[in-house]
Parts: C-alpha cells; structure tokens; sequence
C-alpha cells in the first residue's frame, strides 16, 4: 500500500538536494526522495522544486527558501516569490520587488538576457507546395517529406513536433510518427532545454519522454514545464502535485 511506502519519519540519512521531490499529503507538503520516502518533514503549506540547492516553501501567507537539510536561507518573510532561474529569484518584500541570490542576499545587478536559441538546431525546413518537411543536418541524414503544416525542432535526440490540420504528433530522426497525430497542442519551452513537451487533448495535460513517446496519461487538468526533472500538475480535482521525468506521482490525498 502507498501508506507502506511513505511515512511521517524523515529518513536518517541525508539525500542531496537533487534527489528531493516536493511531496503532498493532503494540505501539507514536504520533501520525498525518489523512492517516495519522506525525507524533510510535512511542515509546508507548500514546496517547490530544489534548484540549485535551493527551494522555494511557503508557510501561512509568507514565503521563503530552504536549503537541501531544510535549513532556513532566508526567512519567511516574502509576500510572493518565484523558484529560482539562472542563479536569481524575485520576491516581494514590504511592497517592493527585487532579485536575492542562492544565499539570500540582495542583487542589484540586472538579470542577464536568455540566450537566443536557434530553432532549427538539428536541419533545416523544406516548403512545397504549401507544406513543410525537414532535412536533418545533425545526428541524423533522413529527409523527412514536405506532407506537414507545421514542423517544429526539439533539439535533442532527433525528435520533431509535427502538425496535420489542427492534429500534432512527434517524430523521430527516422521520420517514423512515434506519437501519433491525436493532440491539440505539443508545447516545449527553451527555459528547459525543450525537454518533456506537455501535451494537449480534449482540455487535459500530460508529458512526453524525451524518446518523444506519453509519459504520463494525458489527464492532469493543468501542467507546468519540468525544473530540474520535476513538474507542477494539477488533477482533475484541482489539487496540486509534482511529478518526476519518470511520471511518478509524488502526492496523496
């Protein structure tokens, strides 16, 4: 039984931050390995993914970060703040916006911009007589037919999204459709490395691998883009939870 699994005693020895999920029961939240036992306590209104060796945790109305041992970094003291990015989290503090560092600390300098990513990483785009196919330059010589509406590139292990009408699916470096056209909408995001799309059918969510095949069933009611191999999703029942990049679900009721 899940109950088996997982059990309000912290485990004695000490995961590294990377190996720790954000874990719900119920309404309180803690931390869990990546066997689901229960690593820092369920002593959270709500947890957010370690980045950095550092994560986002709110208690009551207030926010603030912990470290990997749930050591306190910062008070809780933030009205908002977001999980960290590129080594910087914004948080509001008495009505006033601004950037702290991994260690707390105030930054005044500005964020430095996204790098530009070029979209078309692994070919190039071939047009005719208004549909588009792909010409793998990288990892691959496969010519993929001008038989689609729309072709985008994921950067990595030869995957492409696809779309036929309104319909999208995935292909591979072979040019085979591993994932057939049945969805709404297949978005990837660059803030990731364009790994894990989420996936759109009928108004659910769910995720694909990065063999560009479901992850999950597609039946979350929301899904956020994976941070460091975990995602936000949200069920049918409009409670919150994380996910690992293996689809495990790391919440309960």
């Amino acid at each position: 039984m899940l109950a088996a699994l997982l059990t309000d005693t912290p485990l004695l020895a000490q995961a590294t931050s990377s190996q720790l999920v954000p874990f719900r029961r119920g309404n309180r939240w803690g931390y869990a390995d990546h066997t689901r036992h229960l690593v820092l306590p369920l002593a959270y209104d709500e947890a957010g993914p370690f980045v950095s060796g550092v994560a986002l945790v709110r208690q009551g109305a207030l926010f603030g970060y912990i470290d990997g041992g749930g050591n306190p970094v910062t008070p809780m003291q933030f009205t908002h703040a977001s999980n960290f990015n590129q080594g910087r989290a914004h948080v509001e503090l008495n009505g006033e916006t601004f950037d702290i560092d991994l260690n707390g600390q105030r930054l005044s300098t500005p964020t430095d911009p996204e790098p530009e990513t070029d979209y078309l990483e692994q070919g190039d785009i071939m047009r005719r007589q208004g549909k588009v196919g792909f010409r793998f330059t990288a990892g691959s010589s496969t010519v993929v037919p001008a038989e689609y509406d729309e072709i985008q590139d994921l950067h990595h292990d030869g995957l492409l999204v696809v779309r036929q009408g309104t319909k999208w699916g995935v292909l591979n470096a072979k040019g085979k459709l591993i994932l057939p056209l049945e969805y709404d909408a297949i978005r990837a995001t660059a803030t990731n490395g364009f790994a894990y799309p989420i996936v759109e059918q009928a108004g659910r969510f769910g995720y694909v691998d990065n063999e560009g095949k479901l992850m999950t069933k597609v039946k979350y009611a929301a899904a956020e883009p994976f941070i460091e191999e975990v995602a936000r999703v949200t069920t049918p029942e409009g409670k919150t939870g994380y996910i690992d990049s293996r689809g495990k679900e790391y919440f309960e009721e």
